[in-house]
């Protein structure tokens, strides 16, 4: 049974997050004031006080006009919240303690509490509690019944859109204790403690193919009639969206015991973590005649399509990791300091098979164990006024011990490694206000091949090597031109390259000459020599006072070489920036910033296509923050983002994927008495995604069993937030 996980792309990620950011009620109605220096003098000289905002916030459209801008803050299927923040701040001038409680988005869906005693230079307790709920931004319609349970039942719809809307989604929380003591004015104890829950469903699903040159090493095996050149005769397959039921818990502990001298600093450390799946495994109910073709007999064991599709399918296995460590740094005197670090892990996964999933006999677990050993050194030294000096070299070992003789007759590919870094740079002043910086970085990876006395049964590439090495260059020249304008170019220079070349299709792994791979053949990218080179400019400018002016243009290339012609070919990107700062006067200030980006990439495939990718990306944003009156303070935030990716294939294409994005963000604040704020905030969005991987020309994506998944491709929301401040003191 092949498994199949659903991930959305890159960008709904960025639009999730910038939807979260959006109805971040503490973000807006704090980040203009909250954390300025003039907020933290009048704390240390009035260090008791209290804040709390009360207040609603209610936003437009229906639920698919909101799946973006909702997947975060719970404003997705309703129209209005509660907005509530509290800072409250309180010390006791006879013991020096102080008493925290801030709560943050506490009517939304990523709501935080958090309570803390501290006795200064003593004690400190803490107790953090969080939630945050994420709903996946498609739109599903489905016949599925028990949806995210670990008994699903497939149910045919008679078309797409027929069936019952699903909204899958995740809740997190998490409950953090924590505390430290100082054993004595050398000697501290630092211990924390955090259980974190999610549960809900999340998308995934299964498919299967059975007819096209499958072997008998395929759950297809051998068909009961084959065709010419071993092609089925019968065809069959199927593509069903089977969430995953989401129950799981993870407990994370670490304890520190630091000392701190006058030339030694050293921290001894244990971590652990704990994680659990109350569910082993899925098991769909798919009756007879659900599924199109599903009573084709697809082997010689006179299974059928249905048959293989209900077999249960594996999740997330428990498992969990210890580490001893110990780091810190050692002044050899006041220019010369040392760093180190050592470190032991130890993780294993040793939860039970589900017997739903057939292991095979006598074997009831993987056994899991990986070892990684760590230790790293750094030094940092100015023997003289114009030189710095630094050095820092690092090694892991990971050991994959887990047994290979239980389920195959290799272990998992390539597991154990051992890693090598290493990093020289000086720094120089040159006269005439000029400094050169020069550096060397060095990687070695040494990768185990595959364990066992015979080939690999389906390496999936044509070679591999066990150890690559790189090598890269570093040269940086900054100037002072004058005291208003600073200027710098670097260029990087890399290149790396490996052992020579292994068959996995042959017993023991022979060295394979170049000549001997086929130009067609597959070989990963991250085991292919390349050679790497960008360059830097940057300039920071200030004609006037009240003007900054930043400028950043870079451009860098990487090459791969291989004794294939498949596979990457070469990657590039180009960047440009200039960002602003301007105070119009003592009551206005204006900022602005933009940036564009490519990136491309040219890759061949070993079936012959070549493919030439293109990713362009604008992004431009203005911001104005003023104190018109004495009581009254505006700002504005303006950003527009445009993005496109464009796919150019030999012998045709898919269609381009663009995104755009408006968001403005407005707040005014009046102040009604002395302790008492009145605070709106509006925020309008509008995004636009032009993608085919849920839908194209408005039709959705429809599975077997005619689920369909779609994404409203325009969505327009304003949120409108109103709160009443009130300061204590």
């Amino acid at each position: 049974m092949k498994t199949q996980q659903f991930d959305f792309t890159r960008k709904l990620i960025f639009v999730a997050v910038l939807g979260a950011l959006a109805m971040s009620q503490f973000e807006i109605a704090q980040a203009e004031d909250a954390k300025s220096e003039d907020d933290a003098t009048a704390q240390l000289k009035s260090p008791d006080s209290s804040v709390v905002s009360v207040g609603a916030g209610g936003v437009s459209g229906n639920a698919s006009d909101r799946t973006l801008f909702g997947q975060y803050n719970g404003l997705r299927d309703q129209n209005s919240d509660l907005l509530l923040d509290v800072d409250i701040r309180k010390r006791d001038d006879a013991t020096g303690t102080w008493t925290i409680l801030q709560g943050r988005n506490l009517g939304l869906d990523d709501r935080e509490l958090s309570g803390t005693l501290n006795k200064q230079g003593d004690w400190k307790v803490n107790v953090d509690y969080s939630e945050l709920v994420r709903h996946d931004p498609r739109s599903i319609n489905t016949g599925l019944a028990n949806a995210g349970t670990t008994t699903p039942v497939v149910q045919n719809l008679a078309a797409p859109g027929t069936g019952a809307g699903l909204n899958l989604e995740q809740r997190r929380k998490g409950l953090t204790l924590g505390g430290e003591k100082w054993l004595s004015p050398n000697w501290m104890l630092e211990a924390s403690f955090k259980d974190e829950t999610k549960q809900g469903a999340r998308m995934s699903g299964i498919g299967l193919a059975c007819g096209v040159y499958a072997s008998s090493n395929n759950v297809c095996g051998t068909p009961p009639a084959a065709g010419a050149a071993g092609l089925f005769a019968a065809t069959a397959g199927a593509l069903l969206m089977l969430p995953i039921p989401v129950d799981y818990d993870t407990k994370q502990f670490e304890g520190r015991l630091n000392y701190a001298g006058d030339r030694l600093k050293v921290n001894f450390g244990y971590y652990a973590s704990f994680f659990s799946n109350a569910n082993s495994a899925l098991t769909p109910g798919i009756g007879i005649g659900v599924l199109p073709g599903g009573s084709t007999v697809v082997n010689s064991a006179g299974a059928t399509l249905t048959d293989l599709m209900r077999q249960p399918m594996a999740l997330e296995p428990d498992n969990q990791a210890q580490q001893l460590y110990v780091d810190g740094t050692y002044a050899f005197t006041p220019t010369t300091r040392a760093t180190f670090k050592l470190a032991h892990s130890h993780a294993t996964q040793h939860d039970d098979f589900a017997a739903t999933l057939m292991p095979p006999a006598g074997v009831s677990n993987l056994g899991g164990v990986v070892d990684t050993n760590l230790a790293q050194i750094g030094l940092a030294a100015r023997p003289w006024t114009k030189l710095s000096l630094t050095a820092n070299a690092h090694y892991e070992d990971k050991d994959d011990k887990t047994p290979y003789g239980l389920l195959s007759a290799t272990t998992n590919a390539m597991n154990s490694q051992r890693k090598t870094t290493g990093k020289l740079e000086a720094s120089y002043q040159l006269p005439d206000n000029y400094r050169a910086i020069l550096g060397v970085d060095y990687l070695s990876v040494h990768r185990d091949p595959p364990v066992g006395s015979v080939a690999l049964v389906d390496p999936g590439f044509s070679a591999f090597r066990e150890q690559t090495k790189e090598v890269g260059y570093r040269a940086e020249l900054r100037r002072s031109m004058s005291e208003t304008l600073n200027a710098a170019i670097s260029f990087n220079h890399s290149k790396r390259d490996g052992s020579g070349w292994l068959n996995p299709a042959l017993a023991g792994f022979p060295t394979l000459p170049a000549s001997a791979i086929a130009a067609t053949g597959t070989i990963p990218a991250t085991l292919e020599d390349r050679t790497r080179d960008k360059v830097r400019l940057s300039a920071e400018w200030t004609p006037i006072d009240d003007l900054s002016l930043q400028f950043l243009v870079e451009d860098g290339k990487d090459s791969y070489n291989s004794p294939t012609s498949a596979g990457l070919q070469d990657s590039g990107m180009r960047n440009y920036g200039i960002d602003a700062a301007w105070k119009l006067s003592d009551q206005w200030r204006l900022s602005g910033y933009w940036n564009k980006g490519y990136q491309t990439q040219h890759v061949n495939q070993s079936i012959g296509y070549m493919a030439e990718l293109n990713d362009v990306s604008s992004t431009v944003g203005m911001g104005v923050a003023g104190k018109p009156k004495e009581k009254l303070e505006l700002g504005a935030d303006l950003m527009v983002i445009d993005d496109s990716n464009r796919y150019q294939l030999s012998g045709g294409g898919v269609p381009d994927v663009g995104y755009r994005q408006l968001r403005l963000k407005l707040f005014g604040k009046y102040a009604l008495e002395k302790n008492a704020d009145l605070r709106i905030d509006l925020v309008h969005q509008r995004a636009k995604l032009d993608e085919w991987t849920w839908g194209y020309n408005g039709t959705p994506f429809a599975y077997s069993d005619n689920s369909s998944v779609s994404l409203k491709s325009n969505q327009s929301v304003s949120f409108v937030g109103v709160s009443y401040i009130y300061k204590l003191k």
